[in-house]
């Protein structure tokens, strides 16, 4: 199926008392509509929901300017670069009413010290998704994508996020987050290049892929990959042993919003737990609100996705922004991963 953008307008008639509009632009089928809905009928304010693919297609859009749009939601690796290049406005949402609520790990973030510019949308895992009714081995290593066996081959998708594939792929050949070294890059360009040729497709898309059997591998979010196994339960969730990231997305007005009054509303309403609960209960992602646990489904409680079997934590680690020289060898693997 052809990746496309849309679109979503969620438009309701909401109370007398109140108007505005807000303009979110945010990743694809990551929004509750549920949410939006109470939001918009509490506030009067009316919501357009853009979609994009990846954090590098939201910035090039907002850097080209003239794009309408109030808020965004990048992930925390992104977060430093929109403030670097002057994009995100210093909203303060440390001051916000409901800053209160926010879980105290994710106050002091190295992307956001002291929450100045964002606020938490979901936090989540990398891993891989494979079909156990095509592969029934150990699914807990990156190899089901770098190297998969052959019963996985042409049906594998990865998710067109370079710091996630990246990350993993360096990790998988030895290497440690934001390295430099030329050798280590090297091998992991070699993995790359050898591995592709048994991938389907890099595409953003594949909940319903996956649910359908279309897919039965990839590199994928532990949230998109418990949507799938919602929808066929033969499909099951892996924690590379060479490495996986621990990654949050963050919603942040942009410095030339229209409507900031409304945006920051929104920051707010966000971090009341029952509405981080309604993202939560949509996209299946844990959200940085305290209290909100209590407002999910408790499926979540206990789901493979969401909780790490022991023996795997020490694999995990943060995702965090890499030098400027790092990202510029990335961007150039990647580059070439795409042609």
């Amino acid at each position: 199926m052809k990746k496309t953008l849309t679109a979503l307008t969620l438009v309701l008639a909401g109370p007398a008392f109140a108007e505005g509009e807000l303009n979110l632009y945010n990743w694809g089928n990551y929004t509750s509509p549920e949410m939006i809905t109470k939001f918009e009928e509490e506030t009067g304010i009316k919501v357009t929901v853009t979609d994009y693919d990846s954090n590098d297609t939201a910035m090039a859009k907002i850097k080209a300017g003239g794009h309408g749009f109030d808020i965004v939601v990048p992930s925390g690796t992104y977060v430093p670069i929109f403030i670097q290049e002057g994009l995100l406005m210093e909203s303060n949402p440390n001051q916000m009413e409901n800053f209160k609520h926010m879980d105290p790990q994710w106050v002091d973030v190295e992307f956001d010290p002291g929450r100045k510019y964002s606020v938490p949308w979901q936090w989540g895992t990398v891993g891989v998704t494979v079909n156990t009714s095509v592969y029934g081995g150990d699914i807990n290593t990156a190899a089901m994508v770098f190297d998969p066996p052959e019963e996985l081959k042409g049906k594998i998708n990865v998710v067109p996020e370079m710091n996630d594939v990246m990350g993993m792929a360096i990790h998988f050949a030895g290497g440690e987050q934001c390295t430099e070294d030329r050798d280590t890059l090297m091998k992991v360009r070699d993995i790359l290049a050898k591995a592709k040729t048994n991938w389907l497709s890099m595409d953003y898309g594949n909940i319903e892929k996956f649910a359908a059997n279309d897919l039965s591998a990839g590199i994928n979010w532990n949230g998109a990959s418990m949507r799938a196994r919602d929808k066929n339960p033969d499909i099951a969730f892996g924690y590379p042993q060479e490495g996986y990231p621990v990654w949050m997305d963050n919603a942040a007005i942009l410095a030339d919003a229209t409507n900031v009054e409304e945006a920051k509303t929104f920051l707010n309403f966000i971090m009341d737990p029952e509405n981080a609960a309604m993202l939560s209960s949509f996209a299946r992602y844990a959200n940085g609100i305290k209290g909100s646990e209590e407002f999910m489904p408790d499926d979540m409680k206990t789901a493979p996705e969401i909780v790490v079997p022991e023996e795997l934590k020490g694999a995990a680690y943060i995702a965090k922004t890499c030098s400027p020289a790092a990202i510029k060898l990335y961007t150039a693997l990647w580059t070439e991963l795409l042609k």
